[in-house]
């Protein structure tokens, strides 16, 4: 192996481990190394997707807006097995002219795996079993803070440096999320980008999709404008994040909604804090 190879794999290493996501995507966690991410998001939505997929605004000038805390971890059990949990802390409002509803508490709660099931030169092809189960949270309260039911999804997974060319990486997954209950089955597909501008910022781009298979039976009677039934979402996720050491960094993220149906449309803003194994 030649000078010029060893400069490009360690190139592509270095995109791979500093672009801000550490393990996200298809790579998966050395043994022992984990990822950490306290953030704090902000959605307000005063218009919604109809069931044509035209945006318009809400019944009754209806504004909804969630505030959350939220948490993210990964672990890496083996080099190739990385282990995932997600959960958020909610603070929910659903307000128009003639009623208004609050709720605050544990949304739904994502436990995972993502194993790693080929390395070489053509890119990183991992599988990803997720299931999320409800939070701490009555299903028919008047704001709910979830679905109230278990979700299974399965997830493919292909991740690949874009060195030496430019300093990013790429990452596409396709998956599906069986519903328990009412709620339709989903296809999920997500497409993103990171690339480092400087030695410590780095920005990445997302388009992270759900379209609904429409084999739900669940009738749309919940207050949260979030969590109807048959619903198809585009969600457009831009970030641009800071390297303060190896380890720490901060990000900053706008994602609106960009096209759906049977949804809320709105923008969600966070700010993140985040560790990882240097």
């Amino acid at each position: 192996m030649n000078t010029f190879h060893v400069k490009i794999i360690a190139a592509g290493l270095l995109v791979v481990t500093s672009a801000g996501t550490a393990f996200a995507g298809a790579w998966t966690a050395p043994k022992n190394a984990l990822y950490e991410k306290l953030s704090y998001s902000y959605y307000y939505a005063h218009e919604t997707f109809d069931q044509s997929g035209n945006r318009g605004g809400t019944a009754n000038n209806g504004k909804f807006t969630d505030n959350n805390i939220s948490s993210y971890f990964e672990y890496g059990l083996t080099n190739d097995l990385t282990a995932l949990t997600s959960l958020t802390y909610k603070w929910l409002e659903n307000e128009d002219d003639t009623s208004r509803s609050k709720a605050y508490g544990l949304g739904d709660v994502d436990l995972g795996l993502r194993y790693k099931l080929l390395d070489s030169a053509a890119g990183i092809v991992s599988t990803q079993l997720l299931v999320k189960i409800p939070g701490a949270y009555d299903k028919t309260d008047p704001l709910p803070l979830g679905n109230g039911q278990v979700d299974t999804e399965l997830r493919l997974l292909y991740g690949r440096s874009l060195c030496p060319f430019i300093p990013g990486y790429g990452n596409v997954e396709v998956g599906y999320r069986w519903r328990a209950d009412g709620p339709s089955d989903e296809l999920r597909y997500l497409i993103e980008f990171g690339f480092d501008i400087t030695k410590n910022i780095f920005t990445r781009a997302k388009l992270d999709g759900t379209f609904s298979v429409d084999n739900g039976k669940k009738q749309d009677s919940s207050g949260n404008p979030t969590t109807t039934n048959n619903f198809d979402l585009g969600k457009l996720d831009l970030t641009v994040g800071y390297k303060v050491t190896p380890a720490w960094g901060v990000e900053v993220s706008y994602r609106p909604d960009i096209y759906g149906q049977n949804t809320a449309a709105g923008a969600n803003y966070s700010f993140a804090l985040y560790y990882k194994t240097p």
